[in-house]
């Protein structure tokens, strides 16, 4: 459970094709920040084109179950072990379904810096999500005794104190891989966060590299619309869009009048 002491702005290039054998721990108390591969494999999406602009159209279906884990195909499951008030518990994303959306969300390592506050700050607005009918895990590659050590720290010495919410082990790396936010070559997860709506299908997916921290405020809102969206499937959400705010027909009509009351 050493903790890393800073962060070190040499980059390092992440293979994909780099077998798992090969990969060697990362230097303690540092995180380096990768690159990107050179190159990305592309993006294959499909969408109807209707002309009737029905709400199908404005929904991504990625390609299919070869492909990588995209918004628009299902949430790769897992069942792991976690923490959750300083009791080992097992969690299994595929419970899930049907009943709540999920906010799975991965950071680097415990008792490090950046980390605690956006764990933090996703605990103590918890309860905003649990009215959304949300729950939200939290990822590490870091074992149960590791989180639960980390829980029973107070936060005024950078430790978590008691959360509302799981801390998942991810010891083996398989869910970070799975997800493709594994750093190989440091065994360790990018700043990844995935929306997962009630029928485990992925909607919403940011990457952050290690040294920048998510705002729990945008988690919030991009929640806020997906809901809205699949409330209302005939409407579609405008770059900023908040609860209250005007949402917009996605047709010629349905755009100028919206366009035109703002």
């Amino acid at each position: 459970m050493a903790a890393c002491s800073s962060l070190a702005t040499s980059a390092t290039v992440a293979s994909s094709a780099k077998p798992l054998t090969t990969i060697a721990a990362a230097a303690p108390h540092s995180l380096s920040l990768p690159r990107a591969p050179a190159a990305a494999r592309p993006l294959r999406l499909s969408a109807s084109s209707s002309r009737s602009a029905r709400a199908s159209s404005f929904v991504a279906r990625a390609g299919g179950v070869d492909d990588a884990p995209l918004v628009g195909n299902k949430a790769p499951d897992f069942d792991a072990e976690a923490v959750f008030d300083q009791e080992f518990i097992n969690v299994k994303l595929s419970d899930y379904i049907g009943k709540k959306y999920v906010i799975l969300f991965f950071y680097p390592l415990d008792f490090t810096f950046v980390c605690p506050t956006e764990i933090t700050a996703f605990s103590d607005r918890y309860d905003e999500f649990e009215k959304l009918n949300t729950e939200i895990l939290g990822v590490s590659i870091d074992s149960v005794f590791s989180h639960l050590a980390w829980v029973q720290t107070d936060r005024k010495s950078g430790g978590l104190g008691d959360l509302k919410y799981p801390l998942i082990s991810d010891v083996t790396k398989s869910i970070s891989k799975s997800f493709g936010v594994l750093i190989p070559d440091q065994g360790i997860a990018l700043r990844g966060l995935f929306i997962i709506d009630k029928e485990g299908v992925i909607q919403h997916s940011t990457i952050n590299n290690l040294a920048i921290g998510r705002s729990v405020d945008e988690t919030m809102r991009t929640l806020q619309a997906l809901q809205y969206v699949q409330d209302n499937p005939d409407e579609v959400c405008p770059a900023g869009w908040k609860p209250g705010d005007k949402s917009m027909k996605p047709d010629p009509k349905g755009s100028k009048e919206y366009f035109a009351a703002i």
